[in-house]
């Protein structure tokens, strides 16, 4: 098992990005291991943070030079305050802005005439008030971080951890163990990142990094995440997104640290409704801009934590448990009641405990005695009363069983000296050393942590110690999820056809509604190679009884009218028209129905279909939402898609077998492969259409709010898309047309 790198180790030999390193990841490095550090807006006045943040880089020993800068003053805390930049001794590296908003933008511009290669921002005042001053100081700074090309967290930010520089730019007059970490945390809001430090320090988690991004004028969370990607220090990233404003950006971060083999930990703030603004579609509504980022950055590598104790949690386990060959797992237990909330609380996450090997099995019914239970988990309460030492042994047994991946053992560590209890963890400990699968202990409720259970557990590099059964439970099986990821996802690119592309450009150029009719919508879906049901529209009822008897009884007639979106709720669909009477009798009846409708819509016609024999209902779908971009969905379809729930999200584009892995992730998909005896559905032409779909969207670009097929009907010989809905971005369109 691979421990912690020592605070000894790091500091001998900083690291350095590769010369070809782009300049971002450059100025970061500066950032965080500056030559020297300048504190622009120095004062001594009590509680300021100026001299907050001095004297923590006082305190904490950091080597490099320290000038205050302020005109007005000769000397500050006891050492000479210089006026401008041009009078300090050696040029400047790091540059800390400490001057109200209004100064702030020309700080920054002197800085980098006068050499300096990085800044933080600490001054609030800009874009996240709301006043037309604040804001047009926002809009200058950004220009000019732009301009000057300063690596730049900030404004309105709290400061930054180098631990290994011993470097800490921060206003937290909490006490900081300057130990090189493996863990670097990243963020917009400064108060959530010190809380998510101090607790993983109070965990005996070294923090090598913590930088605050507040407003992101410059540098934004994924610029950090690809900075801690290429650090060899670093083995787990944890970062709090309040937003994800560059999609691309994001996802390359994502893609570098998971090349590197390291996970992100994400706290993500948003169930917000800009990501279900195209809900006039049921995609829309169903793919919230959470359910959005989950389903992008999951397969990203990205573990997003539901809290900050379970984002804490899951640290831990990345950080001391190395990712199993396997989902194996094994438990010792030292009682029945223990026992059983083990299995009920991973049973609930979908794990089980395997079978143990045959070795592991002999020895322990050996160890046990006659009648005892050999069971996965083992309690080992009654054996251990009679002989102590069955417990270790027991342990051993599983840790080097090699049928098992994963070894549980339930205890918590000791708040007092307890000479049998540490002896038992430093043996375990020991073990896992050595061992090629992670060594877990789980206390089954939170306790808290005396300063010599603090000590104690820096003292167990190798063991993962999770506290709250279900917090743990949730942390390994995302260990075991990450395990499972391929290490780099190949980017993959829209594969249309330049015919379907011609047809996009047409059908959006002459659309001038909120969205596209049935027929319009069809028409595009199928030059994107997604089957269509044979229909006609028919204008009369004489028309609409011709075409059915071209396509054939039964058929289904369907009121044609972009301003209606939701047909069967006003009663515009009609099934089971089995004759040329009925199908006029139907044409009669949803005009009538239409024409008394209060907004009076505009009638296009009335749409007559193949009714398709089914034996199963999907919705298949697409949404651009706000933050993410594209998102293909996929599920059980037909009048009670809300209801049932039933969907999967994955990012777009996607290749076949992504569209595969999307559908085995729903319980329609478990049908389609055939459930209890029934035959297999026509998978293939669900995932012709999810391909499709995520062609299209691509091509789109922002023009395209949402799709919605539902349903797709499907059975055994094939699958068709009998209705659907495109719903606009007017806005996007427009542009794109040079309106």
């Amino acid at each position: 098992m691979e421990a912690q790198v020592t605070a000894a180790s790091a500091s001998k030999r900083p690291w350095s990005p590769n010369p070809d390193a782009d300049d971002v990841v450059k100025g970061i490095h500066a950032m965080l291991h500056p030559r020297n550090i300048v504190l622009v807006g120095a004062t001594d006045k009590p509680g300021n943070y100026a001299e907050r943040i001095w004297n923590n880089l006082v305190k904490y020993g950091y080597a490099g030079g320290l000038y205050p800068i302020n005109a007005r003053r000769e000397t500050i805390w006891g050492v000479p305050c210089y006026k401008d930049f041009a009078g300090l001794p050696e040029q400047p590296d790091h540059v800390l802005v400490l001057v109200p908003a209004r100064f702030a933008v020309q700080v920054i511009r002197d800085a980098a005439a006068a050499g300096a290669r990085s800044a933080t921002i600490v001054t609030s005042g800009f874009s996240e008030l709301q006043d037309e001053e604040s804001q047009r100081l926002a809009v200058e700074l950004q220009q000019a971080v732009r301009e000057t090309g300063l690596a730049v967290t900030g404004p309105n930010c709290l400061g930054n951890l180098s631990a290994g520089e011993k470097l800490f730019t921060n206003i937290d007059d909490r006490v900081v163990t300057m130990e090189q970490g493996s863990v670097a945390v990243a963020g917009q809001s400064g108060a959530i990142v010190m809380a998510i430090r101090q607790a993983l320090e109070d965990r005996g988690v070294g923090v090598g990094y913590m930088v605050t991004t507040g407003n992101e004028a410059g540098l934004e969370t994924p610029d950090l995440m690809r900075y801690f990607a290429a650090d060899p220090s670093i083995r787990v990233i944890v970062v709090y997104l309040e937003g994800v404003r560059n999609t691309k950006a994001f996802r390359d971060a994502c893609k570098a640290a998971r090349a590197a083999s390291k996970p992100v930990i994400a706290l993500k703030l948003g169930a917000s409704e800009g990501g279900r603004a195209a809900a006039m579609a049921h995609t829309g509504a169903l793919a919230g801009s959470i359910e959005t980022f989950d389903a992008i950055a999951t397969r990203e590598g990205v573990i997003r934590a539901r809290g900050l104790d379970e984002l804490i949690e899951t640290t831990e386990c990345f950080v001391h448990a190395a990712v199993p060959k396997g989902n194996r797992l094994a438990a010792v237990t030292l009682s029945g009641g223990k026992r059983g909330l083990l299995i009920d609380a991973f049973y609930s996450a979908g794990l089980n405990f395997a079978p143990l090997g045959k070795h592991a099995s002999t020895e322990l019914a050996r160890m046990l005695g006659p009648g005892s239970i050999v069971g996965n988990p083992l309690d080992a309460g009654f054996a251990a009363v009679v002989d102590p030492s069955v417990y270790m042994k027991s342990i051993k047994l599983m840790v080097d069983d090699p049928d098992i991946d994963v070894v549980i053992v339930d205890a918590e560590l000791p708040k007092a000296p307890h000479e049998l209890r540490e002896r038992n963890l430093r043996i375990v400990d020991e073990m896992a050393s050595r061992a090629t699968k992670p060594v877990i202990y789980i206390s089954a409720m939170s306790i808290g942590f005396t300063e010599f259970t603090k000590t104690l557990r820096k003292s167990l590099p190798h063991l993962a110690v999770m506290q709250g059964m279900d917090r743990a439970v949730t942390a390994i099986k995302s260990l075991l999820d990450y395990a499972k990821l391929r290490k780099e996802v190949p980017d993959i690119v829209a594969s249309s056809k330049p015919s379907a592309r011609a047809v996009l450009e047409r059908t959006l150029k002459a659309a001038s509604g909120a969205a596209l009719d049935e027929v319009a919508s069809k028409k595009l879906l199928k030059a994107y190679g997604i089957p269509i049901s044979r229909e006609g529209v028919a204008q009369t009822a004489a028309e609409a009884a011709k075409i059915a008897r071209s396509i054939g009884f039964p058929v289904v007639a369907k009121v044609v009218s972009a301003e209606i979106l939701h047909k069967s709720d006003i009663g515009g669909v009609v099934l089971d028209l089995n004759s040329a009477a009925e199908v006029k009798k139907a044409f009669g009846d949803i005009t009538a129905r239409v024409r008394k409708l209060k907004h009076k819509p505009k009638l296009d016609g009335i749409l007559i279909a193949q009714q398709v024999k089914a034996d199963l209902e999907l919705v298949v779908g697409t949404s651009l939402d706000a933050e993410m971009g594209p998102v293909v969905l996929f599920g059980t379809g037909g009048i009670d898609i809300e209801l049932m729930k039933d969907v999967a999200l994955a990012g777009a584009p996607l290749d076949a077998a992504e569209a595969r892995a999307l559908i085995g992730r729903t319980k329609a998909g478990v049908k389609m492969r055939g459930y209890r005896g029934k035959p297999a559905l026509h998978e293939a032409s669900a995932v012709k259409a999810l391909v499709g779909l995520s062609n299209l969207m691509a091509d789109a670009g922002d023009r395209i709010a949402s799709i919605d097929i539902n349903p797709f009907l499907i059975n055994a010989r094939t699958g068709v898309a009998v209705d659907a809905l495109i719903v606009l971005n007017n806005a996007a369109a427009r542009r794109a047309a040079g309106h």
